[in-house]
This record gives structure tokens, C-alpha cells and sequence, in this order.
């Protein structure tokens, strides 16, 4: 009884298996054929446009000023008043803070003394030089007027030679001593080491008066106070973080965008190329930028990547937008241009052996025409046709080249 089922069901799944493949083999010539029988590939093209073509390059930066400052102080002074907030305008010069000068003011006095004492000792010390020298000058003449007429009187043979060695000795011990003097300007001075003692003073006044001015902080530069990170009560070289500024100031009248370009792009881009700039803040709206400059040296590219980028300055040249500094904007630049240019879609192109190609349906059968490719759009592509070829607005350029169709394969276009 089994095995005669089993027969039964052999035979049911031979009958079964030439109907499907049946079935397939007409479902798939009718997919060849077509509706009119046509073998044929079918094949769907497009025109070729006449239009302005762009190549962009759309980067995000952060949006700064056209100048900022770090204002710090190294004073170890406390902040006894604070004269601006965050968001104030400042002009240049403008006291920001007051720090405690009652120690930097002592300091100034104790240099202040040791200056003129410097200058006193000075003083001291060129008067003494000067009698000095005057005395030594004397006491040279004395030796040589008495040396001269000892001479005299050993060549006479009226005194032995030693009396003459002793009158040498000292005129030599009289010249010595007249030549340890300085001059200057034929005058004697003071010793070099009490001219540098004044030097030394001056310099250590001259840097406490600094430190005295420096208990007035000031605004180097024009602009807006964007952060405050003290308050009153500490000290000025201690901030809300070490690493953090007292003050930082910023010219926000012209603000500036920050781009990294790649060095595969750096090329195309210029000194006062035209910039469209968007932001979340704008709520759909642009402003216009202009490229103002390029670094001549590139910088590593974030997250591992061998591509270099190189910094790029774009300044904002629209007044009164709601752009603030600090936010990230984006920033499209035209790098080409083609007006009135015959461009087909991007994908409409294909490479064969270093070659781009176009498949052109001509005459029913597809036509391998060679091409060059002129300024890419984000969409369109200008298509420049390669000698002897002809393509305008009324060729068929199949959509979705394919290597399955060779040159002379006969399509139908649908």
C-alpha cells in the first residue's frame, strides 16, 4: 500500500515539473518579445539640456569675529571690581577690572628707593673718581718732573743709579695708578658695576610701575565682551577655569566664517570668490560671504583620514543678519561655471579603459560616443562631444549605460 502511494506521488511531481517549466519559458519570451515580438532590449534615454551649470563646494564652519583677545592678567592680585558684563561694547583702552594694588604699590616704592640709591651711589662714586683722578693726574706730573731731573743728575754723574731705578718706580706706580681711572670724554666716571647697579634698578622700577598699571585691566582691542570667567573677590590670576581667560573680546561689527577646504578642492577656490552662507538661525534665509583668505599650508584631517584641508576665511558682508559668533553656518561657493551648456544626468555616463562614453541610441542601434566631461552640477553634467561626434538637444542618451550593450546593439527605446 505504501509503495503504491508512493508511485502515485512520483508521477504527480513529473507532470507538475513540465508545466512550471512551461509556464517560465513563455513568461520569459514574452519578456524578450515584447508586445510586438520585437527581441530587442528596451531601453529608456533622455535628452541632453541646454543650461547654466554649477560645481559647488558646500562646507559647515564656525561663525567668530573679525578679531578676538584672550585678556589675562599674571598679577596675583585680588578683583576688588568689575565695570562690564558679558554682551557690553568696550573701546580700546577701556578699564574692564580694578585688582587690589596695595602690594604692587609697595613693591613699586621699595624699586622706586633702590633706583635712586642706585643713582645716588652713582653720583657718589663719579665724585670720588673725579678728586681721584684729579690727585692721580697730580701725583704723575710729580713723578715724572722728579724722574726728568733725576735723569739729569745720573747722566752728570751727581747721584748713583739707584736714586734713579727709585724715581722710575715711581713714576711708573704714578702712571698705573692714573690709567685704573675710567674716562669718559676725558672726564673720570664711576666704575661700569655701579652703571649697571643703576640699570638693574631702573629695569626692576620700570616693570613694577608696570605691574602698577596692570592693576587696571584694559580692553586691547575695540569690540564686545563675550565672556567673563571672574568675579569679585578672586584673584586675577585664578579663573573660573585655569585655562579660561579673564575677558575675551571680540569685534563682532564684521563677523568671519572658518572653513576647511580639501586639498583636492583648494585648487578651485579663490581670493574673492562669492560665498552663500545659511544657518539654522537665518530660518531659511542666505547672506552673501566673500573668500578673504587662504592658508598657504595644510592641516591634518580629522579622524584618522590622510586627507589634508586647508583652513579657509570667509567674511560675512551683509550687515545686520542674525548671524551671531559661535554658531556653525554652511558655506556654498561656486567653484565653476558653464552658461548655456548641453548637460545629460551624471549618471548617464560610463568609463571604459581610461575612456567616457555616452550610449547613444542612432538608427536603433546603441552608439558608444566618446566624450568629456565639463563642469559637474550636483544633478547635471556638462558633456563636451569628442571629435567627429554629434549630440544636441534631440539625441537619445540612454539613462543607465550598461557594458551589455556593445556598440550595434539593437535597442528599443522606450
Amino acid at each position: 500500500m505504501r509503495e503504491k502511494v508512493r508511485n502515485l506521488f512520483r508521477k504527480k511531481r513529473r507532470l507538475v515539473l513540465p508545466a512550471a517549466a512551461v509556464l517560465l519559458a513563455v513568461f520569459g519570451v514574452s519578456r524578450v518579445m515584447g508586445a510586438g515580438g520585437n527581441r530587442a532590449p528596451q531601453v529608456s534615454t533622455t535628452a541632453p539640456s541646454r543650461m547654466t551649470v554649477q560645481e559647488k563646494l558646500a562646507v559647515s564652519g564656525p561663525i567668530s569675529g573679525t578679531d578676538s583677545v584672550d585678556v589675562v592678567s599674571n598679577l596675583h592680585a585680588e578683583v576688588v571690581k568689575i565695570l562690564v558684563e558679558e554682551g557690553g561694547k568696550v573701546e580700546a583702552g577701556q578699564v574692564l577690572a580694578v585688582l587690589d594694588d596695595t602690594e604692587v604699590r609697595k613693591e613699586a616704592a621699595m624699586a622706586e628707593n633702590d633706583y635712586n640709591l642706585a643713582m645716588i651711589t652713582y653720583d657718589e662714586k663719579t665724585l670720588e673718581a673725579k678728586n681721584g683722578y684729579e690727585k692721580a693726574l697730580q701725583d704723575f706730573r710729580t713723578a715724572q718732573n722728579n724722574y726728568d731731573r733725576m735723569k739729569v743728575l745720573f747722566d752728570g754723574g751727581s747721584i748713583p743709579q739707584v736714586d734713579l731705578e727709585t724715581a722710575e718706580n715711581a713714576l711708573n706706580d704714578a702712571r698705573r695708578q692714573k690709567n685704573s681711572y675710567i674716562l669718559t670724554d676725558g672726564q673720570a666716571t664711576a666704575p661700569d658695576s655701579y652703571r649697571l647697579q643703576i640699570e638693574k634698578a631702573r629695569f626692576d622700577y620700570e616693570k613694577q610701575l608696570e605691574k602698577l598699571e596692570d592693576t587696571e585691566v584694559r580692553a586691547p582691542i575695540a569690540g564686545t565682551v563675550i565672556r567673563v570667567n571672574t568675579k569679585v573677590g578672586r584673584f586675577a590670576d585664578q579663573t573660573d577655569d585655569s585655562h579660561e581667560p579673564l575677558f575675551i573680546i571680540e569685534n563682532l561689527d564684521v563677523l568671519e566664517m572658518e572653513i576647511q577646504v580639501s586639498e583636492y578642492s583648494i585648487g578651485k577656490v579663490k581670493v574673492g570668490q562669492e560665498v552663500l552662507i545659511s544657518a539654522d538661525i537665518l530660518e531659511g534665509e542666505t547672506v552673501s560671504g566673500q573668500v578673504v583668505s587662504i592658508s598657504p599650508t595644510g592641516e591634518e584631517k580629522s579622524g584618522g583620514s590622510t586627507e589634508r584641508v586647508i583652513p579657509t576665511r570667509i567674511r560675512i558682508e551683509d550687515k545686520n543678519t542674525k548671524l551671531i559668533a559661535g554658531i556653525t553656518a554652511r558655506a556654498e561657493i561656486v567653484l565653476e561655471e558653464a552658461e548655456d551648456a548641453l548637460c545629460v544626468p551624471a549618471t548617464a555616463f560610463i568609463a571604459r579603459e581610461g575612456v567616457t562614453y555616452l550610449q547613444v541610441v542612432q538608427g536603433g542601434v546603441v552608439h558608444w560616443m566618446p566624450v568629456e566631461t565639463g563642469v559637474e552640477g550636483d544633478l547635471m553634467t556638462e558633456v563636451i562631444p569628442g571629435e567627429g561626434e554629434t549630440l544636441d538637444e534631440t539625441s537619445q542618451v540612454i539613462g543607465t549605460p550598461s557594458e551589455a550593450y556593445e556598440e550595434g546593439t539593437a535597442v528599443t527605446v522606450v
